[in-house]
């Protein structure tokens, strides 16, 4: 099995630097849109381009990925709402399992249903151990999920979830407050989790300005994930791209 990008995330993480993410929800954009996010991704020196929503309800995910494709070399990693939305033109599958919530359908009985599609899609497939957090208001993955999100404050929790992903075979692990979160997730509840696994940390969810990017960095989060900041005005991306990458080294 390919792991071509997740060894380059564990290379990074290896050597202290910082990714930063945009999350492009293929619902919420169009060729237009599409064109001026990867310019502007570019210029920035976007790391990644994460793929996918929780509920994708256009059908255009294959010619929003091509299209990514066509204009620069920068990885497109699927980030799945569901097992339909997997694409076998993106470069790699974050295979999520829900270890923050007790339904067994998004720990694993999702994942038997998608295996034979997943398998045979060509993709790498990273093994990612997704972790909602309370970010202050219902989310779409709540809801979907039926599954209620670790409490804000709850560090330790969150410690021991990833620690248990972690020991379970988890590749990454994906910390996220939901898209339009009132309250990112904060630095104390990153650092806690940073310091208890090796396994490379994503954080995403209502992080809207480039100094919260940077903080989240400084606590120990790996890659930086923004989606609906960036919606409402593309010109972060190149604000929050720097803030990320002007993280010192093993800061």
């Amino acid at each position: 099995m390919k792991q071509d990008l997740y060894n380059q995330f564990a290379a990074k993480k290896k050597q202290g630097k910082k990714s930063f993410t945009v999350l492009i929800d293929p619902d919420k954009v169009d060729a237009t849109s599409i064109e001026q996010l990867v310019s502007l991704s570019l210029e920035a020196k976007v790391d990644y381009f994460f793929v996918g929503g929780s509920l994708v309800i256009s059908n255009h995910l294959d010619d929003c990925i091509q299209q990514i494709k066509a204009a620069c070399d920068i990885p497109v990693i699927l980030f799945p709402g569901s097992p339909s939305q997997v694409s076998r033109y993106a470069d790699a599958l974050l295979y999520l399992s829900l270890i923050s919530g007790r339904n067994p359908e998004l720990l694993i009985g999702q994942h038997v249903v998608s295996a034979p599609f997943v398998k045979k899609s060509g993709l790498e497939i990273m093994p990612t151990g997704y972790m909602v957090i309370d970010g202050g208001a219902p989310t779409t993955v709540s809801y979907i999920s039926n599954a209620a999100p670790i409490p804000a404050d709850k560090n330790e929790i969150a410690m021991c979830t990833a620690m248990a992903g972690e020991m379970l075979g988890m590749k990454l692990i994906y910390m996220d407050a939901g898209s339009g979160a009132k309250r990112p997730i904060t630095e104390n509840m990153i650092e806690k989790v940073a310091t208890h696994i090796e396994s490379p940390l994503i954080v995403g969810g209502g992080i809207v300005d480039p100094e919260k990017a940077y903080r989240n960095c400084k606590a120990g989060a790996d890659v930086i994930v923004v989606g609906n900041a960036i919606e409402k005005d593309f010109s972060l991306i190149k604000e929050m791209a720097a803030a990320v990458h002007s993280v010192p080294v093993n800061a």
